[in-house]
Formats: structure tokens, sequence, C-alpha cells
């Protein structure tokens, strides 16, 4: 049988629960934000609609999901720029040319 001190229905034995601090290099990889920065790169520089689209899904994921503000926000901001740059170029920017000579 327990002895009462280890009992968790006395409320004067419950102590509040306190996580344990951990280094910023220490953290867990952020996957999204890092597949993110790879489609945003592909969108802008290989003109790929879809990996624009996915860079800036992957981007919103990972903001929604961000632990560290500092090292994540630049590498969110930088997928998000890369994935606006990849969609404005390839919606608005100059089409392919034909070799057509007139």
């Amino acid at each position: 049988m327990s002895s009462p001190a280890n009992d968790p229905r006395q409320p004067s034995t419950a102590k509040p629960y306190k996580p344990t601090a951990v280094a910023p290099q220490d953290l867990p990889i952020d996957y999204s934000g890092f597949i993110a920065v790879v489609f945003g790169v592909f969108g802008a520089m290989f003109r790929y609609k879809i990996c624009s689209w996915l860079a800036i899904i992957f981007s919103a994921q990972s903001l929604a999901n961000m632990r560290n503000f500092e090292t994540d926000l630049k590498q969110i901001s930088m997928a998000m720029m890369f994935g606006i740059m990849g969609l404005v170029t390839n919606y608005m920017g100059v089409g392919p040319r034909s070799g057509k000579k007139t």
C-alpha cells in the first residue's frame, strides 16, 4: 500500500508542472519551414507555380507552429518572400517567348 505522502488526490502534495528549459540550438528541426524554403527557391528559380503555392502553405504552417521567435521568424519570412516572389514572377512576369521573328 502506498504512503499518504504520495497520494495524488491530496491537494497539499500536488506540485505545479514546470517545463525544463531547452536551449535554442537543442530545439527540434522545423521541417515545414525547411520545406517552405526549398519549395520557395524552386518556385522562384524554375518558375513552378505549384512550388510557390506550397512554399506559402508550408510557411503558414511553420508560422502557426513557431517555437523560437527570432530564428524561426527569419526562416519563415525568407520562405514567404521566395514564395511570393515566385508567384509574382509566374502570374505577372513576362511569359515564354516564341522563337518566331517578325
